[in-house]
C-alpha cells in the first residue's frame, strides 16, 4: 500500500536522506513454522501464513509455548548490517499476527512472557544499534491484529468491531512502552491502516512526537500523515517522487523466514536496485527475514556483504547524496548520484570505454572513486548532433561483478545535462 505525506519543516529527515540503506528484520512466532502449517504450505508470504491458511487464534497462540530462539544474536545482527553498508535498523516489534516482539506490559502475549526464551530482543538491538552507530527503527502494525477480537483484519468482519477500544487499550499503551524503553529511536514504521479514521491516525502522530519529537513517522500510518513516503512493497518508481521516500523490499519473495523460498536475489541485482534507487532520490529498506532460531539466513548474510563491500568502499556515492536531476537517455548500465561539485557514474557492467552524452557541466577531473586512481577522459562540446560528449577509460574489473564508480569533479556545483529539447 502505498501512502502520500504531508512533509515537516526542512532539517526532520537530515539523517534519513544521509543513510539511504537500511535493513528491515520481519521476525515473529511465523518464523518458526517457515511457510508451513501441520504440512500445509503458504503459496503467500510467510508472516501472513496465520490469516493464508485460517489458523485458528488458540493454535497460534500455542506456537510461543516453544519458541526460544537460541541463536538469536543482536550484535550479530547489527555488524551483519554494518558490514552490508547500511546505516539504519527496522525491527518489527508487533506484526499483524499481534505477538510483541519485545517485553510488554500491557499484553502478556509477548516474547519475554509467553515464551521460554524469557530476554527482551528489542532492548539487545537497542544496545547494539548503540555501540555500532547504527540508528534503530521500529515497525508497529497499528490496525491490523489478529489476535485481538478487536484488532482488524482477521476473524468476524471488520465492520463488526470495536477497534476504538482496541486502538486506546493496546495500539496507543504499546507504542507508549516502545518510544519510552528503548532510548533513542530514528522512525517508527507503520503499516496497513485499514479503515483508520484522521483523528486516529493524528493521536498516533501525537503520540510520537510528544515522546520522541526528533523520530520520523512513516507514511503508513495513513490519512496523509508522516515525515516519508514508502512506496508499494519491491516497486521502483521510474521518476523521482517528490519529498522524502523510501523502497521497502524482499531478498527473496517473503518477508518473513520461508524455508522453500531460495529464489534470492544476485548481489548485482541487489546493488543494481539500490543505486536505481538512490539515484531517484529515495532509500531502499532491504529485508531480512531470521528463521525460528534467530539466524538470518546464511544466503541473506553472503548476498548482503557482497554488496556492502562495494557500498563501503564507494561510500561518497552513496551516502548523503543529492538528487540529480532526470538523465536524459534511458541507460541501464549506468546510474548517477552526486554532490556539490561532484557527479558520480555507477557503472553496472565491465565496459571499459564509457561514452556519457549530455553531461553539459565542465569535467575538472575524472577518478575511479574506490582507488582514487586518475582516469582519462575526454569532454567534447555540443556538435552537430546538438549534445555535449563525455568519455571515460576504464581499467579492466573481475568478470563476475565488474561494478565501478567514476568520480567526475565539476566546475560548477551543480550538474547539468543536455536537455530534451536540445536531443
Amino acid at each position: 500500500m502505498t501512502s502520500y505525506v504531508t512533509r515537516k519543516s526542512p532539517g526532520d529527515t537530515v539523517w534519513f536522506t544521509r543513510d539511504r540503506f537500511g535493513m528491515f528484520i520481519h521476525w515473529g512466532l511465523y518464523s518458526m513454522l517457515g511457510g508451513v502449517w501441520n504440512g500445509r504450505r503458504t503459496d503467500n508470504v510467510s508472516e501472513w501464513i496465520m490469516r493464508h491458511l485460517e489458523i485458528p487464534v488458540e493454535s497460534y497462540r500455542a506456537l510461543a509455548a516453544s519458541f526460544c530462539p537460541e541463536n538469536f544474536n543482536a550484535r550479530q545482527w547489527v555488524q551483519l548490517a554494518a558490514d552490508s553498508g547500511m546505516k539504519y535498523l527496522v525491527y518489527t516489534a508487533k506484526h499483524h499476527d499481534g505477538f510483541a516482539m519485545y517485553r510488554s506490559a500491557c499484553s502478556r502475549y509477548n516474547i519475554v512472557d509467553a515464551t521460554p526464551f524469557g530476554r527482551d530482543p528489542l532492548l539487545e538491538l537497542a544496545e547494539a544499534c548503540a555501540m555500532a552507530g547504527i540508528k534503530l527503527g521500529v515497525y508497529y502494525s497499528q490496525a491490523q491484529d489478529w489476535d485481538e477480537p478487536n484488532g482488524l483484519g482477521y476473524g468476524k468482519p471488520d465492520s463488526e468491531k470495536n477497534y476504538a477500544q482496541y486502538y486506546h487499550d493496546k495500539c496507543l499503551p504499546q507504542l507508549r512502552e516502545l518510544l519510552t524503553q528503548y532510548g533513542s529511536l530514528g522512525l517508527m514504521w507503520f503499516d496497513t491502516p485499514m479503515s483508520m479514521t484522521a483523528e486516529q491516525s493524528r493521536g498516533i502522530y501525537d503520540l510520537v512526537k510528544a515522546l520522541q519529537p526528533d523520530c520520523i513517522v512513516s507514511g503508513r500510518i495513513g490519512n496523509g500523515l508522516g515525515e516519508y513516503m514508502s512506496t508499494s512493497d519491491n516497486f521502483i518508481p521510474t521518476l523521482p517522487f517528490a519529498g522524502d521516500w523510501e523502497v521497502p523490499a524482499t531478498l527473496n519473495g517473503s518477508w518473513g523466514y520461508k524455508a522453500d523460498d531460495q529464489n534470492w536475489k544476485s548481489p548485482a541485482q541487489v546493488l543494481d536496485i539500490l543505486v536505481r534507487v538512490n539515484s531517484r532520490g529515495g532509500n531502499y529498506l532491504l529485508n531480512v527475514g531470521p528463521d525460528g532460531s534467530g539466524m538470518i539466513p546464511q544466503q541473506s548474510a553472503e548476498i548482503l556483504r557482497k554488496v556492502g563491500g562495494h557500498v563501503r568502499r564507494n561510500g561518497d556515492a552513496f551516502y548523503a547524496t543529492s538528487l540529480t536531476p532526470v538523465y536524459p537517455y534511458d541507460i541501464r548500465w549506468c546510474y548517477f548520484t552526486s554532490r556539490p561539485y561532484r557527479l558520480y557514474a555507477h557503472i553496472m557492467d565491465g565496459r571499459t570505454n564509457v561514452h556519457l552524452p549530455c553531461i553539459n557541466t565542465p569535467v575538472k577531473a575524472a577518478r575511479l572513486l574506490e582507488t582514487g586512481e586518475s582516469l582519462h577522459f575526454t569532454q567534447k562540446p555540443p556538435s552537430v548532433s546538438g549534445v555535449s560528449r563525455l568519455f571515460v577509460d576504464l581499467p579492466e574489473r573481475p568478470s563476475d561483478f565488474p561494478y565501478c564508480v567514476i568520480e567526475l569533479e565539476l566546475e560548477d556545483e551543480t550538474i547539468a545535462f543536455d536537455t530534451l529539447d536540445k536531443l
